[in-house]
């Protein structure tokens, strides 16, 4: 666990930009702020909140630099602790200048995703929600970047939260049964406890639902274009980045390399990786390249197999089942068909196919509608409100499985088997939202975060 004590200084702005923030918070945010930045008014809690210009001055007069603070009282920050942040010129050098200063004055360099820590231990956001800060910095699209929006609004802990209590009443009901065995009191039917529990597995369920939109937003998508020689993959990684990146020549085995980028395709964030030519080389350069491919295609979650429809479409077909058969989500792409005169004379490949022109650019949004389908698993159209991460599916289910052993016991009235069941599920509920989050969860959650957030 990290120290909270302390006041922490980190540079929270990217290098290379026009201004730089150093952030500084805790106890001495104050005071460190007023002993390395000097302006006509000092920073204070009767100007807190307002732009003030000044200077940042080393001790020895040595560095000078203009810049303006702000002063944020706590609890109102984001730390919840008090806040000074100074604004001064981009640029590595200037914001290092800045920050050594906060450091000589008695302030420590905060570790990765410690500001946000220190919003979550001081009850400004749960853990949901700073998962969601986290998320915001990684999104890759716009849905990605709505739902981490949403998620930092709070709507997943929300949810959360209202199905831990609905639990917690219900074990509470079954921890008073044991308590007062003897008293008449207003008991609650089995019936009716029993309605309780369904109706927060129908609500975890809704949930899980939407696991693969988080895991697909947050992860990505590896998507193997393959095929053999001279079918169009370096042409089709291009049509689909947008520009020339991969080279298009007539000579086969031009590729001879992975070639990999990251690109948004219909809001899925994607690494389309194009491949060497699958074929018997006696090029030792082109066999390396070749050796390559068929590991890209062990371990892509799509393959984008190219058959060149111009050419021995049973041979195609063969050379994809002797590569392609079993090592993941496979989609044939039968390219060239503006060379024939009739599509439909094509041979069944015996999975989900796309006919295209890269030449032509024709079918490609076909292509696309079969690939968005792959990934989601069904045809995707509405952006849903949450979408829970690996962490949250597996503590969620977690929670589902232990639901129907309360049901049971609360059935025949077993109330001290039914408060274990229910103890299990409201603590794999309170480890989504920090609740019931052990240090080493925090740990792992927050070292993923950039300093300086």
């Amino acid at each position: 666990m990290k120290n909270i004590d302390d006041t922490i200084a980190a540079i929270s702005t990217g290098t290379g930009g026009a201004v730089a923030i150093i952030r500084i918070s805790g106890a001495d945010a104050l005071k460190i702020g007023n002993s390395i930045w000097h302006g006509g008014t000092k920073l204070s809690s009767k100007g807190k909140r307002k732009l003030l210009l000044g200077k940042c001055i080393s001790p020895d007069s040595s560095f000078s630099e203009q810049a303006v603070a702000v002063f944020f009282q706590s609890p109102n920050s984001y730390t919840g602790e008090d806040i000074v942040e100074i604004q001064c010129h981009g640029g590595t050098l200037v914001s290092r200048k800045v920050l050594e200063l906060t450091l000589a004055a008695g302030a420590r360099q905060a570790d990765p995703g410690e500001f946000t820590f220190r919003a979550f231990m001081n009850g400004k956001i749960d853990l949901t929600q700073a998962e969601g800060v986290c998320d915001i910095i990684s999104a890759q699209s716009g849905m990605a970047l709505n739902l981490a929006e949403r998620q930092t609004g709070g709507i997943l802990g929300k949810t959360v939260r209202e199905i831990r209590s609905s639990l917690v009443t219900v074990l509470s009901e079954c921890e008073s049964r044991m308590d007062f065995v003897e008293e008449e009191l207003d008991w609650q039917k089995p019936a009716s406890l029993i309605a309780t529990l369904e109706k927060a597995s129908s609500k975890i369920k809704n949930l899980l639902k939407y696991r693969t939109e988080g895991a697909v937003l947050r992860e990505g998508v590896r998507i193997v274009i393959a095929g053999k020689p001279n079918v169009g993959k370096s042409s089709l990684l291009n049509l689909l980045l947008g520009y020339d990146r991969a080279i298009v020549t007539a000579l086969p085995g031009t590729t001879r390399d992975t070639v990999e980028e990251h690109a948004v395709i219909r809001n899925i964030p994607v690494k389309l990786i194009d491949t060497a030519g699958i074929r018997d080389a006696d090029n030792i350069i082109e066999n390396k390249g070749i050796e390559r491919s068929l590991a890209s295609i062990r371990q892509a979650q799509i393959i984008l197999w190219l058959l060149d429809a111009s050419s021995n479409h049973a041979e195609e077909i063969k050379t994809m089942k002797k590569h392609a058969a079993g090592k993941g989500n496979v989609i044939a792409v039968w390219n060239k068909i503006d060379l024939l005169k009739n599509s439909r004379s094509l041979p069944d490949a015996g999975i989900e196919t796309a006919k295209i022109s890269i030449e032509k650019n024709t079918g490609v949004e076909k292509l696309m509608d079969i690939l968005e389908k792959s990934v989601w698993g069904y045809p995707h159209t509405d952006e849903p409100e949450t979408a829970v991460s690996t962490r949250h599916s597996s503590l969620l289910e977690e929670a589902l499985d232990a639901i129907p052993g309360a049901s049971q016991k609360i059935k025949s009235q077993d109330w001290e088997l039914a408060s274990v069941n229910l103890r299990a599920t409201i603590a794999a509920l309170g480890k989504i939202t920090g609740e019931d989050a052990s240090p080493d969860i925090l740990d792992e959650i927050f070292s993923r975060f950039c300093i300086g957030k």
